[in-house]
């Protein structure tokens, strides 16, 4: 649902909304029973997972950006100014291809086939850059190589965005991201960052954000199996 309107209405409580008839065949008074105690649940996840978003959009201003970084993109150079286009918000993903890998990341390239897919429904609403250290021809061969269609691929080599927003260590070594930025005015801030990862983890699981931005992890919690232990995405199979 859009955020258009900001009333808040009176919501009934999840459980009455959860008891509403419904059947499947063959199922058991037994499973319909759980099913709705986990629907109920369901409907308060959604619930949360609103008011969350509701409170990210009254973040107040974050800090401006301390320069305006220089990449190198497809075309050519470019400013992060430049990047957001005729937009107003700028979503930026840094993805863990620095100089030092022969390959990508295999979790980041999962990410970003699934959002290749989408980009040209992200970009009516924002600008999108995906970033990565390594020589953009580098970048390009590989998005070429895995068919992607819509990414638009800056190379961050040569600046320190990658260690201002990234957290990457002197030492080169490189960590995802997705950042936020805003520009009003002419004036560029930082609005929000993904913050959650092995510092906030809870034991027993992969460091991840919520909501998770990866459709693969969202698809696999729907099944009895769940995302498993010892299974993660290949570049190849």
């Amino acid at each position: 649902m859009n955020d258009a309107n900001t009333s808040m209405p009176t919501l009934k409580p999840a459980r009455e909304l959860a008891d509403q008839p419904s059947r499947f065949p063959g199922e058991s008074a037994e499973y319909r029973r759980a099913r709705n105690a986990l629907l109920a649940e369901e409907i308060e996840l959604r619930r949360q997972i609103e008011r969350v978003a509701a409170q990210r959009r009254a973040l107040p201003p974050g800090g401006s950006v301390p320069e305006d970084y220089r990449f190198e993109g497809e075309a050519g150079e470019v400013s992060l100014s430049q990047m957001f286009g005729a937009h107003d918000t700028l979503v930026t993903y840094n993805w863990m291809f620095g100089p030092r890998r022969e390959r990508p990341c295999p979790m980041c390239t999962s990410l970003l086939s699934a959002w290749d897919g989408e980009m040209p429904d992200i970009l009516q609403r924002v600008a999108f850059a995906v970033i990565g250290r390594s020589p953009i021809d580098k970048l390009v061969a590989f998005k070429r190589e895995r068919g992607w269609r819509h990414l638009r691929l800056y190379s961050s080599l040569g600046n320190t965005f990658n260690r201002d927003y990234a957290g990457e260590d002197p030492a080169g070594d490189d960590f995802p991201a997705l950042n936020v930025f805003t520009r009003e005015g002419g004036v560029v801030r930082h609005f929000w960052a993904e913050e959650m990862g092995p510092s906030t983890s809870d034991p027993g699981q992969d460091p991840r954000g919520a909501p998770d931005p990866m459709p693969l992890w969202t698809i696999l919690d729907m099944t009895p199996g769940g995302r498993g232990t010892d299974w993660y995405p290949k570049l190849a199979y």
